[in-house]
């Protein structure tokens, strides 16, 4: 008999309250318009109105909610706003993120701090600001999007890739802290995927996903229940391997796969 899954089976949306923070372009905006195609209510939110405003398509059951993740203040107005309008929400995917390609020379405080902020920061703002009510009525659903980045030093990655392995052991540490109290907590880890932030790369990058691509493994992901979420697999289990070589090896294998 196969275990059962580690979190509630995502696969109703019709009526599902749902908040994709980091949705006005990429991989938010693509699992946004997922969800609401499949009946959710969606809660958009992200800098830049505008480009909201394209991804809701003017569709009755999504709402356009800007805010900066950076500003503590901007998640509690907006998680009352929805307590308002909805009565609380029932997932909310974490997507907002920065990311400069910098190598160990080109490291500067400031644009690091930003990453960090955007990336990490922003999380712990919106958890503190979404758990009471959650933990309050035993109930509802946290998606952090992570990355493969997380799981071993990547070319480019030297402030995006440990804000992304932060994110993995926060994930672990609250799936520990709030399966026992009745919610779900999803770890998602995508490979590359065409974004305007992987379109600053300058190196190939092997498997690349499209957002829709990559907002049909999460759907398919939270359907099943899983905690974890990588995809692709081709490449996703050719990182979680070479992190367990000894590091002459795993460089190696790396920086060929990347065509470095």
């Amino acid at each position: 008999m196969w275990p059962s899954p580690l979190n509630p089976r995502l696969k109703n949306w019709s009526g599902t309250r749902a908040w994709v923070v980091g949705a006005s372009s990429g991989i938010g905006a693509a699992v946004a318009q997922k969800l609401i195609g499949q009946g959710a209510k969606v809660a958009l939110s992200a800098r830049h109105f505008e480009k909201l405003e394209l991804v809701a398509a003017n569709r009755p059951n999504a709402l356009v909610l800007p805010m900066d993740v950076t500003e503590p203040e901007a998640w509690e107005a907006g998680h009352a706003a929805l307590r308002a309008l909805w009565g609380g929400v029932d997932l909310v995917v974490f997507c907002a993120a920065d990311y400069q390609p910098l190598r160990a020379w080109e490291i500067e405080a400031a644009r690091a701090r930003r990453t960090i902020e955007v990336n990490l920061t922003g999380v712990y703002f919106g958890l503190e600001t979404i758990l009471p009510t959650m933990l309050a009525r035993h109930a509802g659903n946290i998606a952090i999007i992570a990355s493969v980045a997380g799981y071993m030093g990547l070319p480019n990655a030297t402030v995006y890739g440990p804000t992304k392995a932060a994110l993995i052991n926060l994930a672990e540490l609250l799936y520990a802290d709030l399966h026992p109290k009745g919610l779900g907590v999803f770890l998602i880890n995508p490979g590359f995927v065409k974004t305007p932030l992987t379109a600053r790369n300058t190196f190939t990058m092997p498997a690349l996903l499209t957002p829709e691509q990559a907002a049909d493994r999460i759907l398919a992901g939270l359907a099943r229940g899983q905690f974890q979420i990588d995809f692709p697999r081709r490449f996703t289990l050719l990182v979680q391997l070479a992190s367990l070589l000894p590091y002459r090896w795993r460089f190696a294998l790396l920086n060929r796969a990347l065509g470095l």
